[in-house]
């Protein structure tokens, strides 16, 4: 009697049955032998398959309806049980996604869906794995592909993330604007305690300069009166007498026609007079002042 011989590829498996009773699986490599009519075989992919759930209308918490496209990637880990347990396990993982997904999302609001895709994702995930774990399939991932609210709502949203927007830049200028003011500010601040400082210093060394030129004028003066003593102490009475007669010379010479001389001025003309046999001056008696009256044109 003929058999048959198959070959069987790597990511591949035959699940063998003789009289409908399984024998198990096989593979890969060289199966032989297989009788017609009394064996059968299922050929099984091992290899990862993507399930593209068609886009599915879901209420959410707040009632709000979102049109959800997904995509639910698996592979077989047993090929056997995906074979005994289940009649179409594609099938069967699409109806399941389908109902998973629209009681997951209508556990959480528009604005958790439309922002919470990864949480979705693995929640998802989780709860196909835990059904087509008993089929002996693997859902490896869940990927949300697209999220499509209603158009008024869509127009909502865009009217809030213009407002917010708007908002944030508000917020941007006003906060740069008040930095720049503080910075302002401070500038002011800083240039008003330096010329503070620079008046107060300015102001210190002027007294200082004061202090030091008077301190200078009053040696000076001081100085020059010490030097002035020193030269008077040298100063004999003729020295002086002479300048007096300077001095009335001087007043001669001025058009005045009275002068008024002091008493004393005799004791400085007594030495000249010694030496003419004159005497000068009032020995004795108190001092007085003579008024001499000169008059400018002689007596006719």
């Amino acid at each position: 009697m003929p058999f048959f011989v198959s070959v069987v590829p790597e990511y591949r498996r035959l699940v063998h049955f003789r009289f409908g009773r399984c024998l198990g699986q096989k593979g890969p490599g060289l199966i032989f032998p297989l009788w017609p009519i009394i064996d059968q075989v299922v050929v099984v992919d091992l290899r990862e398959i993507f399930l593209d759930v068609p886009p599915q209308t879901c209420i959410t918490k707040d009632n709000a309806p979102v049109s959800v496209d997904m995509l639910v990637y698996m592979k077989v880990v047993e090929p056997q049980d995906s074979v005994l347990k289940v009649e179409n396990f594609l099938g069967a993982a699409r109806g399941m996604a389908i109902t998973t997904l629209r009681a997951v999302v209508g556990d959480i609001s528009l604005d958790d869906v439309l922002a919470k895709r990864d949480q979705i994702n693995q929640i998802m995930q989780a709860k196909l794995d835990e059904v087509t774990d008993r089929w002996g399939v693997k859902v490896t991932a869940v990927e949300i592909r697209e999220i499509q609210p209603p158009r008024d709502i869509q127009e909502a949203m865009s009217r809030q993330m213009s407002a917010e927007r708007n908002r944030r830049a508000m917020v941007t200028e006003a906060t740069g604007q008040r930095e720049a003011n503080i910075t302002v500010a401070e500038g002011e601040k800083q240039a008003a305690i330096l010329r503070a400082e620079g008046d107060r210093q300015a102001a210190i060394l002027r007294a200082e300069a004061d202090r030091q030129a008077a301190i200078l004028r009053a040696e000076g003066f001081s100085n020059a009166l010490d030097k002035v003593f020193q030269v008077a102490k040298g100063v004999d009475a003729k020295t002086m007498s002479l300048q007096y007669f300077d001095t009335l010379r001087a007043i001669g010479e001025s058009p005045s026609t009275k002068y008024v001389f002091p008493l004393e001025f005799t004791n400085f003309l007594r030495p000249f007079a010694s030496m003419f046999g004159g005497e000068g001056g009032n020995e004795g008696g108190s001092p007085r002042r003579r008024r001499v009256n000169v008059e400018d044109e002689p007596k006719q």
